[in-house]
């Protein structure tokens, strides 16, 4: 299961189509380090009075590299939990990429049930890629075409990591260039569970269990009775009922039947019938549309725990629209999985999944049918899982055709596993289009809703849908919100639900509109200005006063942050210092950089001693974020190789299936750099890269950097 291309490295590598064009390769990612200042800075801690490095590389949009931005909680419910963290601000579960509200560009679909009775072609690939094209509007020709017209326009807008505040390193070594992510199987993300287990896909067997169905009950209905079946439980016709002849009658078969409906079809019951001689198996609703929401309480037996709990293993899918693909299989409501966070979209990622009174028997089936996926290492427990249960995420990565001597090398990665690297917010946590969530945020709370409208619905340069663009030209030519709503195919993403929000409330109530896009995704964007703020405040901090702990500073005795005085100066390390995201409920450093804060919300219109809303809900708390992280479990390899499309480790389904892990030459081609590292929830694996390399993480920088590669 090697990995796929994803979307924004695909508008990369187009003009160069011919060299990477097998599909199962994914667009590699060149990277060169920033320039930085000449200054000589110890590599360790024990040097406490550091010259920090500055970087001035040129960039734009989003952190492009980020595969796994560690985030584990939703705000709302870390908030309730608590204020402090290795770092508050987490990703909405709503399957949204990037941390940012989803775009009609970036919309999590839920897979239509192909009909078996029309077509065989029912993976789960082929019914992406036919939705795909049903609702984006476009074939993959055309798009390609698009993504062409747009490639020029994608390099010359966008974000810069100055522009989020992102400007110093931690390290002395000289940066150098490698490629990440030439495939798939170049980052892949392994959660670590409460316990500290780091989860593995290593056992596909089902748990015996005496009272589970025989597996008669996965062929004893024809495709065709499945279509009617699904129709029915879905509400999808106005029979009431469907009616299934019993062939080669026997009290057996009967209750195979019925074993089969009840718990392939939740919400449906069954009886026998006799119509003309003949026995016929009659489906029908047993309470209404709730029924398929919860699933049936009398068929499970009483000694298994309520939930089924199974490792995932999944490829080039975020965690919710894994759940929806999976849900739509087993023919019930996402709303029954849980887990203890969510995992992004482009990169191969193993997490623990939790669901409620659905057989290890069924989850396996889907092993047989679903591409990309596989489940596996199943137990039934009592409870479900939390989010934010977990401590965080194991990452292995490979750095591809690098550039450093193995001194280079060896320092950059002592120096990651010594002292670590700023917990910078990334790149993606400030979107994906020329205008940043940030400045959304900004407006939300200084109350200025028609600019809030403004931002996300008004026409921005850079690369867009043709569809998209369209929306926005006919907003700015009309003002219509009906009018502009009919441009587009997909109406689930930000624009869309805000536009059905003004032709609901009209433009006089703002908020009202605005307030049918998810609470989540609001949410996001004023939590992405909090992370545009420590962003810049951190780096002042360490411009500032290096990476010495020093009178003034913050640091947490349990949940609670105290000053570092005088006298207890040297009780510190860097690592212990946190620093305040902007809120009602917390206290600022007593140095210069209290007043800075106080200087940038000011300067945004904002009061930092009243940073609550007149909308609960955008009222901010604050919390506090470590600002420096050091990884665990550090560990690297440099190896040697010829062949760029060869893998360079084994991933679990390549050691389920017996393939022997590759072997490497002493000497070869090329030179990879194999690292593996654990963060805790809410760090980017970006910044760490960043770290190692001296890169600027933007767009404009690595689609510059892969255009002059691939020449």
């Amino acid at each position: 299961m090697s990995g796929r291309p994803c979307s924004w490295l695909f508008r990369v590598t187009l003009a160069a189509a011919a060299l990477l064009r097998p599909e199962r390769r994914a667009r590699p990612l060149a990277v060169r380090p920033a320039a930085r200042s000449r200054s000589p800075v110890p590599g360790f801690l024990g040097a406490l009075k550091m010259e920090m490095t500055e970087m001035t590389g040129v960039s734009l949009k989003r952190g492009s590299l980020a595969v796994e931005d560690n985030d584990s909680l939703t705000p709302a419910e870390e908030a309730k939990r608590q204020k402090v963290s290795e770092g508050w601000l987490t990703k909405g579960q709503d399957g949204i990429e990037n941390n940012s509200p989803p775009s009609c560009e970036n919309v999590p679909r839920l897979p239509e049930v192909v009909s078996a009775g029309k077509s065989k072609r029912n993976s789960d690939a082929q019914l992406q890629e036919e939705e795909e094209e049903e609702e984006d509007g476009l074939s993959e020709e055309g798009e390609e075409e698009e993504e062409a017209e747009s490639f020029a326009d994608m390099m010359k807008h966008g974000l810069t990591e100055l522009d989020v505040g992102i400007t110093k390193f931690v390290s002395s070594h000289q940066g150098f260039s490698g490629i990440l992510k030439e495939r798939y199987s170049d980052f892949v993300v392994h959660e670590i569970g409460k316990d500290g287990r780091i989860s593995h896909l290593d056992d596909l067997s089902v748990p015996v269990d005496e009272e589970d169905p025989s597996e008669d009950l996965f062929t004893v209905l024809t495709a065709e009775e499945k279509q009617r079946l699904e129709e029915l439980q879905l509400f999808k016709n106005k029979e009431t009922s469907v009616a299934i002849e019993v062939v080669e009658d026997t009290k057996e078969k009967r209750t195979v039947i019925h074993q089969a409906i009840k718990s392939l079809f939740p919400g449906l019951e069954t009886k026998t019938e006799d119509r003309e001689g003949k026995k016929y198996i009659v489906a029908y609703h047993a309470a209404g549309k709730k029924a398929l929401a919860n699933p049936r309480k009398h068929s499970w037996p009483k000694s298994r725990g309520s939930y089924c709990h199974f490792v995932l293993y999944k490829e080039n899918k975020d965690t919710m629209d894994a759940i929806n693909v999976l849900s739509k299989y087993l023919r019930v409501k996402p709303n029954i999985f849980s887990y203890m966070g969510t995992k992004d979209k482009r990169a191969i990622t193993v997490q623990e999944i939790a669901v409620l009174k659905i057989t290890a028997q069924r989850l396996a089936h889907l092993n047989k049918c679903l591409m990309n996926f596989k489940l596996g290492n199943f137990s039934y427990q009592k409870n479900p899982l939390k989010l934010g249960e977990l401590q965080g995420n194991h990452f292995t990565v490979v750095l591809r055709n690098i550039t450093g001597t193995d001194d280079q090398v060896e320092q950059a990665m002592n120096s990651l596993k010594e002292i670590g690297f700023i917990n910078y917010y990334g790149m993606q946590r400030f979107g994906t289009t020329a205008v940043p969530t940030y400045q959304v945020g900004r407006a939300i709370l200084q109350n200025s809703w028609a600019e809030v409208m403004d931002l996300i619905l008004k026409p921005r340069s850079g690369a867009e849908k043709g569809y998209l663009v369209k929306c926005r030209e006919e907003w700015a030519k009309t003002k219509d919100p009906a009018a502009a709503l009919r441009k587009l195919p997909v109406k689930r993403c930000v624009e869309g639900q805000l536009l059905r929000g003004l032709s609901k409330y009209g433009m006089k109530n703002i908020v009202s509109a605005f307030g049918i896009i998810p609470r989540n995704n609001r949410l996001m964007y004023i939590h992405s200005y909090q992370s545009y703020v420590w962003n810049n405040m951190v780096s002042k901090r360490i411009e500032e006063y290096g990476l010495t702990p020093v009178p003034g500073d913050l640091v947490l005795k349990g949940a609670t942050a105290t000053y570092i005085e005088e006298e207890d100066v040297n009780n510190y390390s860097i690592h212990d210092v946190v620093m305040p995201l902007p809120g009602f409920d917390v206290i600022y450093p007593k140095h210069k950089i209290s007043d800075a804060y106080r200087e940038m919300l000011t300067a945004d219109n904002l009061d930092i001693d009243n940073m609550r809303h007149k909308i609960r809900d955008y009222s901010l708390s604050g919390a506090y974020r470590k600002i420096i992280i050091r990884p665990q479990n550090v560990s690297w390899e440099v190896v040697a190789y010829d062949d760029p499309k060869i893998p360079l480790f084994n991933t679990d389904v390549d050691n389920l299936e017996g393939k022997p892990p590759p072997v490497f030459a002493s000497e070869g081609k090329y030179r990879a750099l194999k690292m593996d590292f654990s963060l805790p929830p809410s760090t980017y694996a970006t910044m760490a890269i960043r770290e190692v390399l001296k890169m600027d993480t933007s767009i404009k920088n690595q689609t510059q950097l892969n255009t002059t590669w691939l020449r």
